[in-house]
């Protein structure tokens, strides 16, 4: 169920371009959830866009958020199914919190600069 849904999330963003799309499997590294997707929308319109395009697609295939935070301002729309946890940003907002290295499976992409 989890490949179906990631799919359905990764086609839903790219539907609506976009940007610098990544998914990282995290079940080493934490039980709270399996794959987080991070994708970067160019504007917040855009960011509230692709968001609510991955709710839509994947609530037309059966899967229900648990929850979703952040459409109103849409600086960085986090959108919870459980063991998928999709987080959409502004690019500056991404590049700010840096959510890939934080995440990342090799200690040395964890260490600060």
């Amino acid at each position: 169920m989890s490949s179906e849904l990631n799919q359905t999330i990764i086609d839903a963003l790219e539907d609506v371009k976009g940007k610098d799309i990544v998914r990282l499997d995290v079940r080493e590294l934490t039980d709270v959830m399996d794959t987080l997707v991070i994708a970067s929308g160019t504007s917040n319109r855009h960011v509230k866009s692709l968001a609510s395009n991955v709710v839509d697609e994947a609530k037309e295939k059966g899967f229900r958020p648990i929850g979703v935070e952040g459409l109103e301002a849409a600086e960085w729309v986090l959108v919870d199914f459980g063991d998928t946890v999709l987080h959409v940003m502004l690019p500056a907002t991404r590049t700010f919190y840096e959510l890939e290295k934080l995440w990342s499976m090799q200690p040395s992409h964890r260490a600060e600069d």
